[in-house]
């Protein structure tokens, strides 16, 4: 191969390297549906007001933290509203980022202002998912 052309071959195959170090590993499918059903299933019993239920789909560390249900309750009512009462959801894939999983959720609240819910899943000993912790910022429509 002349020299240029293996230059150009060479540096095709870095960036090949690059482009694929760069994107987060795919969340399996399987996993990506149960993670969903998980937050959904959390969601439903907030909607429903019940703490135990809800309660039950916290990681092992925030049940140890609120020791109690109905605290866990109020402390999602009170600190992020709009998780406790979304009037609209939209799942984004899945990620791994920085070795964690990480569901993103595109959510509005009752006034219509757009949010952005970063889920911290965890995966139990049972191959079950757990919510290991939530951040909410306002939507502005870009993600990192």
């Amino acid at each position: 191969m002349h020299q240029p052309a293996r230059r150009t071959v060479l540096a095709a195959l870095a960036g090949l390297a690059c482009a694929a170090r760069a994107a987060p590993p795919e969340v399996p499918a399987q996993d990506a549906r149960d993670i969903r059903a998980v937050i959904e299933a959390q969601i439903a019993a907030f909607h429903a007001d019940d703490a135990e239920r809800a309660f039950s789909y916290a990681s092992p560390a925030i049940r140890a933290q609120f020791v109690v249900a109905d605290y866990f309750l109020a402390m999602v009512r009170g600190a992020y509203p709009v998780v406790y009462r979304p009037q609209t959801l939209a799942f984004m894939l899945a990620e791994v980022i920085d070795g964690g999983t990480i569901q993103r959720v595109r959510m509005t609240d009752r006034s219509g202002a757009a949010w952005l819910a970063n889920y911290r899943m965890q995966q139990q000993p049972d191959r079950s998912w757990r919510i290991d912790g939530c951040v909410v910022t306002r939507d502005t429509g870009v993600t990192a």
